[in-house]
């Protein structure tokens, strides 16, 4: 079986117009979809960058890793202990050794290992390229390789390639000869007026008025305004990212193609996914992945070719972890005993229900939280803000509410309690489960915080109040006394 992996960073699924945006952003991606099976809950179980793709290639959740950060000590995955093998094909045995172990020849292209250090990610991985920029590469820049290979290898049985596109990543950089294809299109009117006031009296990095990181931009990135004053601000910047978007899904459309011209795209499934999503105005968060909420940890997953399902949608609650016994089942593997993962393989060959009942998801790079996804709830737990405007507990009913508008924590103590059991049992379990069982969230906030925020608290304040948001300034400092 011949397996191609499209990996665009920081695509969130509802920019998608298989998931029903009402921008055409992505005509090659929303064929695939038509021809397979598209899951609407699939979510990368730690965010964001390196924590999620460990979790993917290592088939385990961050608790167990110890990668829930982009520095510091939970950054680098931790010693497997007594049961490490003389070579890692043991119970710790990553997603492409069991492919590799079934036969298949894998292959990357990415410069994602490079960029995070993320060495863990090429084990079982025969051939890597790395597209050498850091992750700042156009898809132009990617593609021909990943062409090139595909005629290189088109005859052959028993591949696995992974393809990795970054266009839909800040800053937003495609090529202005690329042009506007949204240039009379709306931007999505979730976000009010009213909600854009509020955000520029609040704060945080990558907030409406530190739009690129801890303040304002400097004019280097022309598809994008400096701040988000008005709704025409929200426009500029949503036209950059889509169309960040719509160029990664062109070159996507160039690698189908080249599938077809060989005569083995029906013979080929293709997964198209993403690492984590992007929030785009959520929760005060503009053009990043900062949070352990609904935006930043859902992302999509497309599956089509020989054996999968034809236009189905599959609602199942999924992790990214879940993909390595997916996979490797599918190709007559066998997945590893310590993978956190649980295959749901009968979801994309037969259309069946294979979803979890419940998900918990975390970020330890930008803040420090933990989530848990139940029934149309979203209840985010904050342990570290990351200098963020955010309460110790939120709760969204995502069904009705996607953009995480109005936080019902107070107003439903029910289903709050419920969500913090939820997690209490998660926790529990899976520290039981850790061979060093110690949970390395607490790890990140003995360090100081996550790794972005770190010693800028001083500094933000002083640019909030300087900003005229001393109030702000004061309600992040008294908050912050807790960790001198």
């Amino acid at each position: 079986m011949r397996i191609l992996y499209i990996d665009i960073d920081s695509l969130r699924p509802d920019h998608l117009g298989c998931y029903g945006y009402s921008r055409e952003t992505s005509p090659n991606i929303d064929q695939l979809a038509e021809r397979g099976t598209r899951c609407t809950n699939y979510y990368c179980s730690d965010a964001p960058c390196l924590p999620s793709r460990t979790a993917l290639f290592t088939g385990r959740f961050g608790i167990h890793t110890g990668v829930i950060n982009h520095g510091g000590l939970e950054a680098d995955i931790r010693p497997q202990g007594r049961e490490r093998k003389f070579s890692n094909k043991g119970p710790y045995r990553t997603w492409m050794t069991s492919m590799s172990n079934a036969g298949h020849y894998t292959a990357m292209i990415s410069p994602f290992p490079a960029r995070h250090a993320a060495w863990q990610v090429l084990d079982g991985f025969r051939e890597t390229y790395d597209s050498g920029k850091n992750g700042n590469e156009l898809a132009e820049e990617v593609s021909p390789t990943a062409i090139k290979w595909l005629k290189e290898h088109a005859s052959e049985e028993n591949w696995f390639l992974h393809v990795n596109f970054w266009d839909p990543h800040t800053p937003y950089r495609t090529p202005e000869e690329y042009g506007n294809p949204f240039e009379d299109d709306p931007a999505p009117d979730w976000l009010t007026v009213q909600m854009i006031r509020e955000h520029r009296e609040s704060f945080g990095p990558h907030s409406a008025r530190e739009l690129h990181g801890w303040g304002p931009g400097d004019g280097k990135w022309p598809r994008t305004p400096d701040e988000i004053t008005n709704r025409a601000d929200f426009k500029k910047w949503i036209d950059g990212y889509d169309a960040g978007i719509h160029y990664a899904d062109h070159h996507a459309g160039l690698l189908l193609e080249e599938l077809d011209q060989q005569g083995i795209l029906e013979d080929t499934v293709v997964i198209v996914s993403a690492d984590h999503g992007e929030n785009q105005g959520e929760l005060n968060v503009y053009g990043d992945h900062q949070t352990a909420d609904y935006i930043t940890c859902r992302v999509p997953l497309i599956v089509a070719g020989p054996g999968i399902k034809e236009a189905h949608v599959d609602d199942g609650l999924h992790y990214n972890v879940d993909l390595a016994p997916t996979v490797t089942k599918m190709v007559g593997g066998i997945p590893a005993p310590k993978w956190d993962g649980e295959s749901f393989l009968p979801a994309l060959t037969k259309g069946t229900d294979a979803g979890r009942p419940y998900l918990v998801v975390s970020q330890g790079a930008w803040a420090c939280q933990r989530a848990v996804r139940f029934d149309q709830w979203m209840l985010i737990r904050t342990y570290h803000d990351g200098l963020k405007d955010f309460p110790d507990v939120m709760l969204f009913d995502i069904a009705a509410d996607p953009h995480e508008v109005n936080n019902l924590a107070e107003a439903r103590h029910d289903v709050v309690g419920r969500g913090l059991r939820l997690l209490d049992e998660w926790i529990d379990e899976n520290l039981s489960k850790a061979s060093n069982a110690t949970d390395p969230m607490w790890h990140v906030i003995e360090e100081g915080g996550p790794f972005h925020t770190l010693d800028w608290l001083e500094k933000y304040l002083k640019l909030l109040r300087g900003s005229g948001r001393a109030e702000a300034a004061d309600r992040l400092e008294a908050r912050h006394k807790k960790f001198a």
